[in-house]
């Protein structure tokens, strides 16, 4: 949280809050302009993320941007970055920590809201049966049973339904409606209407089988004497369960920032005084020495201060491939040390982490992404307003036909019409065509492996026109494997393969790994992994490989042993040079058309003789070819975006049939960023494919961001879609599915709109038993779950 005074010197300043009871796009209208009548305040609000990015000038203090999102009718919280170390609270942030910080974690929690509203829905449903039953069944009735049913449905329209209520006021204050307006009002019209029946004959259920029932006389004109606990309880009891289950699908979407940081070590072993101490890596500070043993997390940004090893930064970068490093080194936070003892001096910590500043990139594409407002919000902003002014219309036309002398019955005939129109456009299954669709279409999603996140997702699924698909790990394997063997004479390609086999199966480097792979299993196969590995000296009988003796490696360099009396090199140029063997100007000129090619080359020599060069490359996925054919048939363009260089992106693209001009070769992290705001500032509507945590932002820049499952819980946790598998085919499944969903939910829309333009006119002539619109209202609803659940079929 922040501090009651800015701090000095600062122009301006960027902070972040958490705001609560927001339900709506007029919601989020309303939060900005209030917030943009402080001097110099700028703000951008996110509903989906319950956040909102505000840019405060020098003089206006936090509290004063609480307080104005306060008097718009919310609550706000100022959020510390995650990335930023806790401060003790001070003056009045402490009040309010004391005094509201248990009630905001569990308000402001991801399960919060879904917490929040279980116990409301459970007790809305264990109520509503019974009122359900007593009311529609003459069998289940009993002697003054309206009272029972009365007094049971209370705590459904009351308690339970609160958060509507809630809502409707807040946006009244307004002089703003939306779904709510129409569920509350709905809710306590039918309820109040039932308990002014009650009230006027108090004997009106004295027998069971009396109040209005479907067929029986009383059904039409005066004296009705209809209750209709059943209608408001059942209403509030399907809404809450749409509500609930929107709120549990966002608490399961996650953190991505948590997911990020969490990426982090948490420990970290200094040199103090020549003594090892190990701390918190929160503690780290710049310059401190850092020790970090094979196999561990690099604590934090640095520069090798002594040691060589080869450090895996797949988890950061995305890319497969180690990158070898000695004194001097640049090296990051997060990535993994796989063989040598590291000495690492600090040069960056805590916020200022390459980690942290890929937080930052995440949280500002999220809050930038701008919010789909629901399609049934946007209706009922019209909708609702129409319906309230033709129930007043309704029931003041009702009295003018009565003349000047009204009765009870005739003042009855005109709030039961009127209420027969709030109740028959009370937006049941309006309130179902979503969450009902969604949760369909999830739960196909789900047995197919993808994960749909909201709402909003489907409806970018249907406007994007442009797929940028990450290469390593989504269009290809994100493994190295031996791709080809050049062998000079008089050596042949096996002989080389075989015997560099031998000598790199006792190094524990993953170049080595993949060499000895190939070589075991005689051809080269992609994906391959070793499945133990050796250090000194050993064999591998029963692989195969001959043994080696007298084995060394030099980590970045490469490794060296006698195979069958053979003294065998393998590794870089340098490494090479280094052991006495000369290269040719021709071998060394197949060196470069490997590496020019895209491929990571590896020297192999005999007896002080060059034998041969292995390539190793980045294969490409089974079915990503006809996936990216399927993604062209849905519409979208297909682009390649990688880190690696132009020669391998280029590959990789024609293998699948990406054009030449689809390429972003060599683009970092921010770059990635970039590339999805150039293309959406050219006019495209962008989905990305990803699967490492250098796609986070991006992914969550992109207008439709779908996560490899494959891939780290960042990528999935910034992506509005997730495919678990690691078949590209799948995304394409993923939009096909998001679209039928959409297009399911708009066909639900359409019907529960189609009872209520056909039921209100009839309501409001007085044909309508409110009853009888409960029934329609609920056959409506049937009709909207009924067309939903086709969406199982989907796929099979």
């Amino acid at each position: 949280m922040g501090t009651e005074h800015p701090p000095a010197g600062n122009a301006s300043r960027v902070i972040e809050l958490d705001v609560e009871g927001m339900t709506c796009a007029s919601c989020v209208n309303r939060v900005e302009k209030k917030l943009a009548k402080l001097d110099g305040v700028q703000a951008t609000v996110n509903l989906p993320l319950e956040t909102a990015h505000v840019t405060v000038p020098e003089g206006i203090t936090d509290q004063q941007i609480t307080d104005q999102v306060a008097s718009a009718g919310y609550r706000a919280r100022i959020r510390k970055p995650a990335y930023e170390e806790p401060e003790e609270p001070t003056g009045q942030e402490a009040e309010y920590t004391g005094h509201a910080a248990a009630e905001h974690e569990d308000h402001m929690s991801h399960g919060g809201k879904a917490a929040e509203l279980k116990p409301r829905l459970l007790v809305a449903a264990v109520l509503a049966v019974p009122v359900f039953l007593i009311s529609m069944f003459p069998a289940f009735q009993f002697p003054n049973w309206g009272w029972v049913v009365g007094a049971l449905a209370l705590p459904v329209v009351s308690w339970a339904a609160w958060p509507f209520h809630r809502a409707a006021a807040i946006n009244a204050r307004h002089f703003a409606s939306t779904m709510d307006t129409l569920v509350s009002l709905g809710v306590i019209a039918a309820y109040l209407f039932s308990a002014w029946q009650l009230l006027a004959d108090p004997r009106l259920t004295e027998h069971p089988g009396m109040e209005q029932m479907p067929g029986m006389e009383q059904m039409g004109g005066a004296g009705s004497g209809g209750l209709y606990f059943e209608v408001a309880s059942v209403v509030t009891t399907f809404l809450l369960l749409g509500r609930y289950l929107e709120a549990n699908a966002k608490s399961k979407a996650g953190d991505a920032l948590r997911a990020l940081l969490d990426l982090g070590a948490k420990d970290a072993s200094i040199l103090e005084n020549g003594t090892e101490v190990k701390i918190p890596a929160s503690q780290l500070a710049v310059g401190d020495l850092v020790i970090v043993r094979p196999g561990e997390k690099i604590a934090t940004d640095g520069v090798v201060a002594d040691g060589i090893s080869a450090v895996d930064a797949s988890l950061v970068t995305g890319e497969s491939i180690p990158v070898d490093v000695g004194p001097g080194s640049h090296v990051t936070g997060a990535t993994i040390n796989t063989s040598g003892r590291l000495l690492v001096r600090a040069t960056r910590v805590g916020a200022e982490t390459t980690l942290a500043q890929m937080g930052r990139l995440v949280t500002q594409a999220q809050t930038g992404k701008a919010p789909i407002a629901r399609l049934a919000d946007r209706i009922s902003a019209v909708f609702v307003p129409v319906v309230l002014v033709i129930a007043a219309l309704t029931f003041g036309g009702w009295l003018l036909a009565a003349g000047p002398d009204i009765t009870g019955p005739e003042l009855r005939s005109a709030f039961t019409a009127a209420v027969a129109v709030l109740v028959i456009a009370c937006p049941c299954a309006l309130g179902l065509a979503t969450p009902v669709g969604l949760l369909t279409g999830t739960g196909r999603g789900a047995q197919l492996g993808i994960l749909i996140k909201g709402p909003q997702v489907l409806e970018d699924t249907r406007t994007v026109d442009t797929i940028l698909l990450d290469k390593t790990g989504t269009v290809t394997s994100g493994q190295l494997s031996v791709d080809a063997v050049a062998a000079f004479a008089p050596f042949s390609g096996p002989d080389v393969l075989r015997f560099a086999g031998a000598v790199e199966s006792a190094s524990e480097h993953p170049i080595a790994e993949a060499i000895a792979a190939a070589a075991r299993s005689e051809v080269p196969v992609a994906g391959l992994r070793a499945t133990s590995s050796h250090s000194g000296s050993g064999t591998d009988d029963d692989a195969g490989l001959p043994a080696v003796v007298g084995f060394r490696s030099a980590p970045g360099g490469g490794v060296v042993g006698t195979v069958d009396g053979r003294l065998v090199v393998a590794g870089r140029s340098g490494w090479l040079v280094e052991n006495g063997v000369r290269i040719t100007p021709e071998q060394g000129q197949v060196l470069r058309d490997a590496e020019e090619s895209g491929a990571t080359a590896i020297w192999v020599a005999m007896d002080g003789e060059a034998a041969g060069i292995i390539e190793l490359r980045d294969t490409v996925k089974t079915g990503s070819e006809a996936a990216v054919a399927r993604l062209k048939a849905l519409g979208l363009r297909p682009m390649l975006l990688t880190g690696d260089n132009a020669a391998v992106a280029h590959r990789v693209a024609a293998a699948v049939g990406i054009a030449p001009d689809d390429v972003f070769a060599g683009v970092l992290p921010e770059g990635k960023v970039e590339a999805v705001r150039r293309l959406q500032a050219g006019g495209a509507t962008v989905a990305m494919a990803g699967d490492g945590v250098n796609d986070a932002a991006a992914l969550a820049q992109a207008d439709l961001g779908i996560a490899m499952g494959s891939g780290t819980d960042v990528a999935i946790e910034a992506a509005d879609l997730t495919v678990m598998g690691n078949d590209l085919g799948q995304v394409a499944t993923a939009i096909e599915l998001s679209r039928r969903t959409l297009a399911t939910i708009k066909t639900n829309l359409f019907w529960a709109f189609f009872y209520n333009a056909v039921g209100i006119p009839v309501a409001a002539l007085g044909l309508l038993n409110p009853m009888v619109a409960g029934v329609a209202m609920a056959a409506s609803s049937v009709l909207v779950v009924a067309n939903s659940l086709r969406l199982r079929r989907f796929g099979r």
